[in-house]
C-alpha cells in the first residue's frame, strides 16, 4: 500500500534524476593497484531502470564526480544522459526542466549528500537513502528502506509506478 502523501507526489513523475555514488552505488570507491577504479552496481536497480524506460519515462544521472564506469553502466541500463562534474546540480536540474518542458511536479530526484539539498528542495518528489546525513533526510519526502547501491533505486521506481497503477502491467509484460 502506497502512502497517500507519497502517492500524490508521485502521480505526475516523468523524469527520474539520480545521484551516483551513494545512490546507484554504496558510496565506496575502490582503487586498484594500477590506478583503476571499481564500483558495484545492484542488478535490481538495473532492471528497475529498464522497467522505468519501458514505461516510457526519462532518466538521467547527475553527479559531482567523473567516472568512466558510470557512463558504461548508464548505457547498459539505458539511462538517457549522464551529467558529471556537476557541483551546482540545481543548474543542470533547471536545464533539464526546460529541455523536456517539465514542471517540478514531474521530477523525482534521489540524492544522498549535502550537495543534493538544493535539488531535493525543488523537485516534486525528493528521495534519499538511509545513510544520508540528517540535513539531507530532513529535506526528503521519502527515505528508502534499501541502502544506496542495494536496491534503493528499484524501490523508488516500484513505488512511483505502483502509485501510477503501471507496475502490474509492466511486470506482466515479462511473461
Amino acid at each position: 500500500m502506497v502512502d497517500e502523501n507519497v502517492s500524490l507526489k508521485t502521480k505526475n513523475i516523468k523524469l527520474l534524476i539520480l545521484d551516483a555514488d551513494g545512490v546507484l552505488t554504496d558510496g565506496k570507491i575502490y582503487y586498484g593497484s594500477y590506478g583503476d577504479e571499481l564500483k558495484a552496481f545492484d542488478v535490481k536497480d538495473g532492471l528497475g531502470l529498464n522497467i522505468w524506460n519501458k514505461a516510457g519515462y526519462l532518466s538521467c544521472i547527475l553527479t559531482a564526480k567523473r567516472s568512466p564506469l558510470l557512463r558504461r553502466r548508464a548505457k547498459h541500463v539505458k539511462i538517457m544522459k549522464v551529467y558529471q562534474n556537476a557541483y551546482r546540480k540545481i543548474d543542470i536540474y533547471n536545464r533539464l526542466k526546460r529541455r523536456y518542458k517539465l514542471n517540478d511536479e514531474n521530477i523525482c530526484f534521489i540524492g544522498d549528500d549535502l550537495i543534493d539539498i538544493a535539488v531535493l528542495k525543488r523537485c516534486g518528489f525528493s528521495v534519499t537513502v538511509p545513510g544520508a546525513p540528517e540535513e539531507v533526510k530532513s529535506q526528503a519526502d521519502y527515505v528508502t528502506e534499501n541502502k544506496g547501491g542495494d536496491g534503493a533505486v528499484r524501490e523508488v521506481i516500484e513505488l512511483i509506478l505502483k502509485s501510477q497503477n503501471l507496475w502490474q502491467g509492466l511486470v506482466q509484460s515479462f511473461g
